[in-house]
């Protein structure tokens, strides 16, 4: 009797670590997505599959994606196809592929899933290989989602950090008062920052070709890793986003009605001890996709900032706001005028079932280009999927022109009527400048290694400023896939050469070693 429950425990020890040996080895694993403008690298199975020459292209150009239009959505962001997992041990399911909460009704017309938000990210700095700094990030947080029926979604997420970052960073975080992408802070231990975000909405389908999101977050139109039009480079807004339908599908209109701020006292009186009011400022987008065939889409877009906020912190909105039609404020308004507008088109074309080329245009007053305030950029870019016949590889390769001004407003002050929020522009992350991009990703089973390339050009009134060079390497392994629960390995380099002040030039490389939920990007590449 002891030797067959010896026997049994052995066994079941046995069977355990080959399911941990199987889990690690297996070629297919599985994953569900958030449905938020997902990290960069974490989405590109996601985008290997929207690449693909279906009967009827889904409108992929502008994020998050809305799977109640088209089950092909669902196929995406549940890739089992792509992922498939080989056991049924409660407790493997939860270490590697299963969210840490997950409540699925029998019928299928609940679920509900909650999972933890970490990183714990550890580093050193080396500044002109003459000095070094630590550096580090701790996050602890939540995220969490659910739906009820068919046509209810809802998402939350909160996050607490505390970071020290490298020099660079900590510039433009002490001249913004931000930290980029992820809003205000406080000072941490002299030379650190504490600072939290959240993010949430809720998503129902009133009618079949009908999405309504109400919620606190950001939005991103493109299908490159900047964008020109809209970016989820800048920290989270309240916004409502109506999305509809129509020819059967093939045409799709965005509706973003938001309220921004400008980090400027929004009223002449604030109450002792408590906070100043910030200025607040209304944007109305309008984004416009068409399906041409399952080869070609196009869309235009409108994103007008309207008048900010008194200083007592009113708004004065015209009946024009909710205008849903796009294009007719431009009309009636034009380009040159205090209600900022920013115009723009964007274009997505697959040349085959692996490679597909994409650009964007932006304008913002044509009337006189060396005017702040008016200006255009373009982006042009490619993307290669499995490539040179290897599984699960994205290359990419991307070129973005920005004028000096662009974004800006030559009424009142800069930042009032310009188009950015906290202090961040809401498009293109460097805010101006030439930049050019190389992206390389590759999977295999849980492991994972990508590498970015940044070379970006500056120039002011004109004349060349300086030349940013950054390099970033990542090689890990995704432990949970539910929600890319990862550790890695990183190094960063970052080189700037001014062309007329050598003095000035700083050069910065850094080494990290993480173990992070890694679900939305930071965008650091500046």
């Amino acid at each position: 009797m002891i030797v067959l429950t010896n026997n049994k425990i052995l066994f079941n020890r046995l069977k355990h670590l080959l399911s941990f040996f199987f889990c690690l080895l297996s070629i297919h694993l599985k994953s569900q997505f958030y449905n938020l403008p997902n990290e960069f690298f974490f989405n590109t199975l996601s985008q290997l599959q929207l690449a693909r020459l279906d009967s009827e292209q889904l409108h992929s150009s502008i994020q998050p994606y809305i799977p109640f239009f088209n089950k092909k959505y669902e196929f995406v962001k549940d890739t089992h196809h792509v992922f498939k997992y080989i056991t049924d041990d409660v407790f493997l399911d939860k270490v590697f592929y299963d969210h840490l909460i997950h409540i699925k009704s029998k019928q299928g017309k609940f679920e509900f899933k909650v999972d933890p938000l970490l990183n714990i990210e550890l580093g050193k700095a080396y500044y002109d290989t003459t000095k070094s700094q630590n550096i580090s990030s701790n996050t602890r947080g939540f995220i969490a989602s659910g739906t009820i029926g068919k046509n209810f979604y809802f998402e939350t997420m909160f996050a607490e950090n505390q970071s020290f970052f490298p020099h660079y960073i900590s510039n433009l975080s002490n001249q913004t008062n931000i930290v980029p992408g992820q809003g205000r802070y406080k000072t941490f231990k002299t030379t650190g920052y504490d600072y939290a975000f959240s993010s949430g909405f809720i998503s129902c389908q009133p009618f079949k070709r009908l999405n309504i999101q109400l919620g606190h977050g950001k939005q991103k139109i493109g299908n490159g890793y900047r964008s020109l039009l809209l970016s989820d480079n800048s920290f989270n807004y309240p916004y409502l986003r109506i999305t509809s339908e129509w020819l059967k599908g093939k045409l799709q209109y965005t509706n973003i009605y938001a309220v921004l701020m400008n980090l400027e006292t929004g009223g002449t009186k604030t109450p002792p001890n408590t906070e100043a009011l910030f200025q607040k400022k209304a944007v109305s987008i309008q984004y416009l996709s068409y399906n041409i065939n399952k080869r070609f889409n196009i869309g235009l877009f409108q994103g007008m900032i309207w008048s900010a906020a008194d200083s007592m912190n009113r708004q004065h909105l015209d009946w024009q706001y909710f205008n849903p039609v796009i294009f007719t404020n431009l009309g009636f308004y034009g380009l040159n005028n205090k209600n900022n507008i920013v115009i723009g088109a964007n274009a997505n074309f697959k040349i085959t079932q692996t490679i597909s080329v994409y650009g964007q245009f932006m304008g913002d007053d044509f009337s006189n280009i060396t005017k702040l305030g008016n200006a255009f950029g373009y982006q042009l870019g490619a993307k290669y999927f499995n490539a040179f016949g290897i599984k699960n590889t994205m290359l990419q390769i991307e070129y973005n022109d920005v004028a000096e001004g662009s974004y800006n407003s030559s009424f009142g002050t800069t930042s009032n009527q310009s188009f950015s929020h906290y202090n961040q522009t809401l498009a293109y992350t460097p805010g101006y400048g030439k930049e050019l991009v190389v992206l390389a990703d590759y999977k295999y089973q849980r492991f994972f290694l990508n590498a970015k390339l940044n070379v970006q050009w500056l120039t002011l009134h004109r004349f060349s400023l300086y030349q940013n060079t950054l390099a970033k390497v990542q090689v890990g392994y995704t432990i949970n896939t539910g929600y890319n629960f990862n550790v890695s390995l990183g190094y960063n380099y970052r080189n700037q050469d001014f062309y007329d002040l050598k003095s000035s030039n700083n050069k910065t490389s850094f080494i990290t070693l993480s173990l992070k939920s890694n679900l939305y990007n930071t965008y650091y590449d500046f």
